[in-house]
C-alpha cells in the first residue's frame, strides 16, 4: 500500500518527555458506503475505424501523395504505382474484345443467310420441289449458325470481363483511401517495390478512438456493454477519461480462452494516440455496504507485518479540514493525542478506497505519515485534519512525484 510521509515539528510543543520530536500526520474520517467494483485491464487505444492500407497488385512505387498527419478524405490518392505493364494488358484486352466482336457480327450475318435459306427451301419443299434430306440440311445449318452465335457471344462476354479486369487493374496503381481520416504509419517511398504484404499507411478517426482490451471468461460474466470504463496513463499525468465498453465479441480464442473488448472514447483534446498503452477500469457493480477508507490509509507494519490502520480516537471534529497547505501560512495542528493501530481485513477494494472491517465510520484515520511512528514507543502526534478529495488527488500522484511534491515546509511539520 501507499504510504505519504509528513515529518515532526521543531518548537517546544512538539516534544515529548523525553525530548523526542512529536510527529505530525494528517487525518480524514472513515465514511460509511459501497464502493464500486471495478475490473483493472491493459489496453492499447486504436483510431475509430483504423485501417491499414496496403497495394493489391505488386508494382514500384512513383508518387507518394500523402504524408504523415494529413488528413484525407475517402477517395483521395495516397500513392501511384508503375502502371506501364497494365496499360498495356489493357490495351491488349481491348483489341482481343475488338476480334471477338467481329466474329460475333460475322456469326449473326452466318445465322441470318442460313435462316433465310431455310425459309426459301421450306417454300420449295411445300410444293414438293425439293426432297426431304434437302430440308432436314437447311436445318442443320440453321443450328449450327446458331450455335457458332451463342459461342462468339460468350467470347465476347469473356472478352469485356478480361478488359473489365485490366481496367481494374490500371484502376489500383492509384491506392485510394477507403476512409477519411489522418494519415500515419507512413511506409510508402518513391522507387520501393510494393506488394500485397506492405503496410504503406495507417489511416484512421483519431478524434473518435477506442480502446481494445482482453478479456476472460471470467470477466465476460461481470462486464457488459454499457458499463462505465475509466482510462488512465502515465502519459497523460493526472487526467482521467470516461467512456462506455461498446461491443464485446462472444468469441473466446481457443489458445487463451480470452475475447476482446472495445470501449469507444471521444479525443477531441488528442491526448490519447493509436497504439498508446492505457490502464482501463471497467466499473461493473457497487460492493455491500462497509466502512470506506482512502487506501493510502492501509498500512502494513513493518515489524510485526501486520496490515492495519493507525486511528486517533480522542481526535474530536474542532479542526476545520483543510484541501491545501500554504508553506507561507500553514494551517494549525491538534495538541498532541493518541493513536491506536488497528488490525483490519479488507473486504472490497477499488482503484482509489478499500471497504474494511475493523474501523468504524467516523474514526479519524492517519492517511499521510505513518512511516513517522516506527521504531517509537510513544504513539502521540499533532493532526491536520484533511479532506477526501486532498488525499485522493495525492494518492493519484505518482510515486516519483511524492518526493517532490511532499515536503517539509514549515516547523509545524507542513505536507504540500
Amino acid at each position: 500500500m501507499m504510504a505519504l510521509q509528513a515529518c515532526g515539528s521543531g518548537d517546544e510543543n512538539n516534544f515529548n518527555s523525553n525530548n523526542r520530536v512529536i510527529p505530525s500526520v494528517e487525518a480524514v474520517q472513515a465514511q460509511f458506503g459501497s464502493l464500486p467494483l471495478e475490473e483493472r485491464l491493459s489496453g492499447i487505444v486504436r483510431a475509430g475505424n483504423q485501417v491499414a492500407i496496403h497495394p493489391r497488385i505488386n508494382s514500384p512505387i512513383v508518387e507518394v501523395y500523402a504524408q504523415n498527419g494529413d488528413y484525407v478524405q475517402q477517395g483521395d490518392p495516397l500513392v501511384r504505382l508503375e502502371d506501364y505493364e497494365y496499360r498495356e494488358r489493357l490495351e491488349q484486352s481491348r483489341a482481343s474484345l475488338r476480334i471477338n466482336e467481329a466474329q460475333m457480327r460475322q456469326a449473326e450475318a452466318s445465322l441470318n443467310e442460313a435462316r433465310n435459306e431455310l425459309r426459301r427451301q421450306q417454300t420449295l419443299a411445300e410444293r414438293d420441289l425439293i426432297s426431304e434430306v434437302e430440308l432436314e440440311r437447311a436445318e442443320l445449318q440453321v443450328q449450327s449458325a446458331e450455335a457458332t452465335l451463342e459461342l462468339t457471344q460468350a467470347q465476347v462476354d469473356q472478352a469485356r470481363s478480361t478488359m473489365a479486369e485490366r481496367q481494374d487493374e490500371l484502376n489500383r496503381t492509384i491506392i485510394r483511401s477507403p476512409i477519411s481520416g489522418i494519415v500515419g504509419g507512413r511506409n510508402a517511398e518513391v522507387g520501393m517495390q510494393a506488394n500485397n504484404n506492405t503496410l504503406l499507411f495507417t489511416v484512421g478517426d483519431v478524434d473518435n478512438t477506442k480502446v481494445i482490451v482482453s478479456l476472460t471468461e471470467n470477466m465476460v460474466r461481470n462486464i457488459s456493454i454499457g458499463q462505465t470504463a475509466v482510462i488512465f496513463s502515465e502519459t497523460i499525468g493526472d487526467t482521467l477519461l470516461y467512456g462506455e465498453v461498446a461491443r464485446i465479441s462472444p468469441f473466446l480464442s481457443q489458445g487463451s480462452f480470452s475475447t476482446q473488448g472495445e470501449i469507444d472514447i471521444p479525443n477531441d483534446s488528442g491526448l490519447l494516440m493509436p497504439g498508446m498503452f492505457v490502464t482501463v477500469d471497467i466499473l461493473y457493480g457497487e460492493s455491500e455496504q462497509a466502512t470506506i477508507v482512502p487506501i493510502s490509509a492501509i498500512y502494513q507494519h513493518p515489524r510485526t507485518g501486520e496490515q492495519g490502520i493507525y486511528v486517533a480516537p480522542f481526535f474530536g471534529t474542532e479542526m476545520e479540514p483543510i484541501t491545501e497547505v500554504d508553506s507561507d501560512n500553514p494551517p494549525p495542528l491538534s495538541d498532541p493525542t493518541e493513536l491506536e493501530f488497528r488490525r483490519v481485513q479488507i473486504i472490497a477494494k477499488g482503484r482509489e478506497t478499500v471497504g474494511v472491517v475493523g474501523v468504524n465510520s467516523g474514526d479519524w484515520i492517519v492517511t499521510v505519515g505513518q512511516g513517522l511512528l516506527v521504531g517509537s514507543d510513544d504513539n502521540r502526534v499533532r493532526i491536520r485534519a484533511a479532506t477526501w478529495d486532498r488525499i485522493i488527488t495525492m494518492q493519484r500522484t505518482q510515486p516519483q512525484d511524492l518526493l517532490e511534491r511532499i515536503m517539509i515546509q514549515d516547523i509545524a511539520g507542513t505536507v504540500q
